[in-house]
């Protein structure tokens, strides 16, 4: 499947999805190279574009950013399948980078999974991650979730192989089991080996609590890459850094808070200046013209000059004959 076509051209050495390439044949050449990549959950395109603008050679939409951005709720399942898949295609539209859109539970049963995948497919995503919680879903790191069976959970991957094979797609599957808080580090352990069986792409284990867990992870299904998820501010798996990670084994890092955090305390500290009769100060807003620049509207103008079409002087009346 071709790769969508974002609304600017990649800039000259930009990291990303090369010319004629798909997303997730990017994907996928990245994480054949060595070290664990950093991928930052974005919520919306604007996040999306800065996180390439970063340099940063994935990017990762977030369930839990992208209810709290577009719905202003919590990540409990309310958010919708066509929700997530519209906000996907608009992400994956505004940068040149393989985007790796969150599946939750897939929606539904395996036929739904199947819909879901290529739904993201088709909305240009690189990769989509599908996990093993029952319905209603609960966040990651929190208290209370429950898994369906081993033999659902198998099934639902191999649903959304068939999905891809259907599609002639190339999209990473990233196989994401809950079971280790729910149930136990073996069963979850068992679990990511059975996904690996069953053809998933990459594995993760949510809520790993220690490094030795980590590492009991990594050495499951050597060769399959492993996410790792720094849920940043208080989460149970440790925080480490990128070098420290891929030494335990892992191929990819997700960072689910950053960007959402970051931007809920900026939008009250600027409400707040606002509210006393001021504005943000200069050190916590980017200047106009910043903001231009990251948006685009020099690119623009630039491409719109040669497109323009000269204007034919007026003719000058003859007067009556």
């Amino acid at each position: 499947m071709a790769a969508r076509a974002p609304y600017f051209a990649p800039e000259e050495g930009a990291r990303g999805i090369r010319p004629g390439e798909s997303p997730a044949a990017a994907l996928r050449r990245i994480l054949a190279t060595p070290g664990a990549h950093q991928a930052p959950c974005c919520f919306d395109a604007l996040g999306a574009r800065l996180v390439e603008r970063a340099g940063f050679p994935i990017c990762f939409m977030g369930g839990f950013c992208v209810s709290a951005a577009r719905l202003g709720l919590p990540d409990v399942g309310l958010i919708s399948y066509g929700e997530m898949v519209d906000q996907g295609r608009l992400i994956t539209e505004a940068v040149s980078v393989p985007v790796i859109g969150d599946g939750d539970n897939g929606y539904g049963n395996s036929m739904n999974i199947k819909r879901t995948v290529k739904g993201y497919i088709n909305a240009g995503l690189a990769g989509i991650m599908l996990e093993d919680q029952v319905a209603p879903k609960a966040c990651g790191h929190t208290e209370g979730r429950k898994v369906i069976s081993r033999e659902e959970a198998v099934m639902h991957i191999k649903a959304a192989i068939d999905a891809r094979k259907e599609s002639a797609s190339d999209i990473v599957i990233v196989a994401r089991t809950d079971s280790r808080q729910a149930v136990s580090l073996d069963e979850a352990l068992w679990r990511v080996q059975a996904f690996a069986d069953a053809g998933a792409d990459v594995l993760f284990i949510d809520a790993l609590a220690s490094i030795e867990e980590m590492k009991a992870f990594c050495a499951v299904a050597p060769g399959v890459p492993k996410m790792a998820n720094m849920l940043e501010g208080g989460g149970k798996t440790p925080i480490l850094t990128p070098a420290e990670l891929k030494e335990i084994g892992f191929s990819l890092v997700v960072y689910p808070l950053s960007l959402i955090g970051v931007a809920m305390r900026a939008m009250e500290d600027a409400l707040l200046a606002i509210k006393g009769g001021g504005v943000p100060p200069p050190a916590s807003l980017p200047s106009f013209q910043e903001i231009k620049d990251t948006l685009g509207f020099n690119r623009y103008y630039q491409e719109d000059k040669q497109y323009t079409v000269p204007q034919a002087e007026p003719s000058m009346p003859t007067g009556e004959p």
